[in-house]
């Protein structure tokens, strides 16, 4: 991993982040911007990113995904956080240390809080991250390791999620409920199955401090 002190970098990610954890109902972090525990009293998760478009430092970002394993032992504002990193295999190496740093929050701007909220870095490696997303539907395998499909709750209009509005949360405004419908984390000696919990979709728009 690189230095984790902060160096404000020329970066930005537009896309989309899904997640599904190991809270029974929607994640109280999202309105309680992480001051309210978790509902089992500590998060265990797995993040996904999918890039649409995106840069760091002049190099194209655009069609990679990041996957993230993270564990957090209490509140999520108070940090402590262990997170391992999987970066899609086809990243150059530019991209690749380059989104290092992002979700490091080395390269500040949205992400620079994970400098203070990540405690231990437990490793980061190249990945085959495949993300589908289909519908109301989200897939993510890495391997053997991440193995999750989850699924945006129907809304009062059939053909739009239940949705957490204008919020400010880390992640974005606009946040979809969604829920596991299987899913298995099984590395760093860490064997989750977030199968039935809570989970999100949120369109992202992230970007460095010099922006």
């Amino acid at each position: 991993m690189p230095n984790r002190e902060m160096t404000p970098a020329d970066w930005a990610i537009k896309g989309e982040l899904i997640l599904n954890c190991s809270c029974d109902v929607f994640c109280p972090c999202v309105v309680s911007l992480g001051a309210h525990l978790p509902t089992e009293g500590h998060c265990h998760a797995w993040m996904g990113i999918v890039i649409d478009e995106g840069h760091f430092e002049g190099e194209d970002l655009a069609g990679l995904n990041v996957g993230l394993l993270v564990d957090i032992p209490g509140r999520m504002g108070e940090g402590n956080w262990k997170v391992a990193a999987y970066v899609d295999e086809r990243a150059s190496e530019v991209a690749y240390d380059g989104l290092l740093k992002i979700f490091s929050g080395a390269a500040g701007g949205t992400t620079g809080l994970f400098t203070m909220l990540v405690s231990e870095i437990m490793g980061a490696e190249r990945a085959p991250v495949e993300i589908i997303r289909d519908g109301n539907r989200r897939v993510i395998n890495i391997g053997r390791k991440i193995n999750g499909e989850i699924e945006m709750l129907a809304g009062a209009e059939p053909d739009q999620p239940v949705m957490i509005s204008n919020s400010k949360y880390w992640m974005g405004p606009n946040i979809a409920a969604a829920r596991g419908v299987k899913s298995k984390v099984r590395d760093y000696g860490r064997v989750w199955d977030f199968g039935g919990k809570s989970a999100e979709v949120c369109a992202i728009d992230w970007h460095g401090a010099a922006k």
